[in-house]
């Protein structure tokens, strides 16, 4: 059996079915109106055509212009990209420039920040050796005046025991003297 024998057996069953059932094909071309419906369908068509094919250019030219506007913007956001990492490229040299510079201040400003430090160490050591000198000296001569008072005192009292008024006066007036001759 070939394969449009089968095929026709099948339509025969379902056919023979239907027609139990109430539901089913109808193989009489003139019964079913299958010519009305072959014309019907060829003039609708032949006169939609034009109208479908101009709704369909009308279509395709919208999806390429929309295609092609598409690509232009594409263009320039990537031309945008290009800009925008050219100027990434130059902000970061600037940036790397910026970072050297202030690397190069702060390590001057350190060095000048110890160099003034140590110059005010070494002012003040030589302001403190200069107040401690002076202190020594004031202290000397106030212990250089104790010592000249208490010697001075001591040889009054032993002169007063052992040494008349008249004596004592001539002491008193040399020693006097010589002292007045020092200062």
């Amino acid at each position: 059996m070939s394969i449009s024998e089968n095929f026709f057996q099948i339509f025969q069953l379902i056919a023979q079915h239907s027609s139990e059932s109430m539901f089913g094909f109808n193989f009489d071309i003139l019964g079913t109106n299958f010519i009305n419906i072959s014309i019907l369908l060829g003039i609708v068509i032949y006169v939609g055509k034009p109208f479908l094919t101009q709704i369909l250019e009308f279509r395709q030219e919208k999806v390429l212009a929309a295609i092609q506007e598409s690509e232009e913007r594409l263009a320039q956001a990537n031309l945008r990209l290009t800009e925008a990492q050219k100027q990434l490229a130059q902000t970061q040299i600037v940036i790397d420039q910026i970072k050297g510079e202030s690397d190069a201040t702060a390590a001057k400003v350190r060095e000048s920040i110890i160099a003034q430090g140590k110059l005010d160490i070494e002012r003040l050591k030589a302001s403190s050796k200069v107040t401690i000198a002076n202190t020594e000296a004031q202290i000397i001569r106030q212990i250089q005046e104790q010592i000249a008072n208490l010697a001075l005192k001591r040889v009054i009292l032993h002169l007063k025991g052992t040494i008349n008024i008249d004596a004592q006066a001539r002491i008193i007036d040399s020693n006097i003297s010589q002292l007045g001759g020092k200062f």
